[in-house]
């Protein structure tokens, strides 16, 4: 006659946690979970926002060139103020040269005198 073979260890129930696993297979259950749950909110948050487009994410390269843009109309606009006060100084310096140049003459005036 045959021996049975010994029969098994009874095996412990596993413990249940938040995820379902265990604290001895994964010692940062609790901060696994939390990071998942915030990865799963904000793929929900970009997909109310952004819709099924991926495009959000890619770096957009006009950009750089709408602020480069801005930037130099904004420098010709500030160019042409700064020549348009120059030549309304000069013109201004101008005029008061041309007055104080002018010879000063009295106005005429019938004399009393004869």
């Amino acid at each position: 006659m045959t021996t049975p073979p010994p029969a098994a260890p009874p095996r412990r129930p596993r413990q249940k946690t938040l995820a379902g696993w265990s604290s001895s297979t994964t010692p940062n259950v609790e901060r696994y979970m939390l990071e998942s749950d915030v990865l799963r909110r904000r793929q929900l948050r970009a997909a109310l926002l952004f819709g099924s487009s991926r495009t959000w994410r890619d770096r957009r390269r006009i950009w750089p060139g709408v602020l480069v843009g801005v930037i130099l109309v904004a420098v010709v606009i500030a160019g042409l103020a700064v020549a348009g006060a120059f030549r309304k100084q000069q013109a201004s310096d101008d005029q008061q040269k041309k007055q104080q140049n002018a010879p000063v003459t009295a106005p005429l005036t019938p004399s009393s005198h004869p």
